[in-house]
């Protein structure tokens, strides 16, 4: 059963690399979350929007299927 109360207010948060700074479609990405999770949320909806959580192994195969080239935009 998923944790639907993890604190993030010490994470770290990233934007994408993808991301061009002109308020379009960003993403960022907490890599220091604790509880073993990967925190996603939208940077227009931030700090204060939603917050998507997906276990660091599940994020680990969707990065890797993502550079492997399965998953084409």
């Amino acid at each position: 059963m998923a944790n639907t109360e993890t604190d993030l207010q010490l994470t770290r948060w990233r934007k994408s690399s993808y991301s061009n700074g002109s308020g379009g479609e960003c993403v960022e990405v907490a890599a220091n979350a604790p509880g073993g999770i990967v925190p996603v949320r939208d940077t227009k909806s931030a700090p204060t929007g939603p917050v998507l959580t997906f276990p660091a192994t599940q994020w680990a195969h969707f990065i890797e299927a993502l550079h492997n080239g399965y998953m084409n935009a």
